[in-house]
């Protein structure tokens, strides 16, 4: 009989500058965990604390507490690209959404969410999926598709998490030096992760690469978007 292991809790970085909203969703970590689900923890301080802390790997944003929201996603991409993001801001701005998912969030809920509901979208960021009102992803699905160039599409290519590491920086107009400073390794190293890139995309140059690498991106995001919307459902015969 194989040995059962624990599972290891998970951080959630929690942003909010109001004191009541922020131990609201400190509230949400105190709901029963389902059986063979993650103990989550909630971490809470400022961004950048939070961002340092290379054992968070979800963040929650309350918008009311960001100045400027389009350069916080940037600077959370740049920093911590691999960092899950589950967005909480106003109501009724269907545009604030959509922008939102498009910018690398993963979830955006508005202020009148229940607990029970800001819960749910966290498991289901955890679990890879992407949550939004219903009508809103539905819309965002025919959006990207639409904006999308079939000619750039291939197969999807096997990527190791180095070679993924590579290809996010090289999307955000990152030189061979500068990958090569990020991720502590040698630039002729990244050098030969660039070309095995383009081995595996078709492309011969670095921006035939990037439009490959955003196509599946693409493609990636609406399968995504869709699982959000199946997890949605309402139960059958209810």
């Amino acid at each position: 009989m194989a040995e059962e292991f624990p599972l290891r809790p998970i951080e959630i970085g929690l942003v909010a500058d109001e004191p009541i909203r922020l131990e609201g969703l400190i509230s949400i970590f105190d709901l029963p965990t389902p059986e063979n689900h993650s103990i989550l923890i909630p971490i809470t301080g400022a961004l950048h604390t939070l961002l340092s802390r290379t054992t968070m790997r979800f963040l929650v944003l309350d918008l009311d507490s960001l100045p400027v929201f389009t350069q916080t996603l940037e600077v959370i991409r740049r920093e911590r690209p691999e960092v899950r993001l589950i967005v909480i801001g106003p109501t009724n701005n269907e545009a604030l959404v959509l922008d939102s998912i498009i910018g690398g969030a993963r979830a955006y809920l508005d202020f009148n969410a229940t607990p029970e509901m800001v819960r749910m979208a966290i498991d289901a960021v955890i679990e890879g999926s992407i949550w939004a009102p219903r009508r809103l992803l539905s819309r965002l699905i025919d959006r990207l598709l639409h904006n999308h160039d079939p000619s750039h599409a291939t197969g999807t290519p096997l990527l190791t998490e180095r070679e993924r590491q590579v290809l996010e920086l090289i999307l955000l107009a990152r030189s061979n030096r500068e990958i090569a400073t990020q991720l502590g390794i040698e630039e002729r190293t990244v050098k030969a992760y660039v070309g095995r890139l383009m081995r595996k995309a078709g492309a011969n140059n670095r921006v035939k690469l990037s439009m490959s690498a955003l196509g599946l991106s693409i493609k990636q995001k609406a399968a995504e978007i869709q699982v959000g919307l199946e997890r949605q459902k309402p139960p059958q015969g209810r």
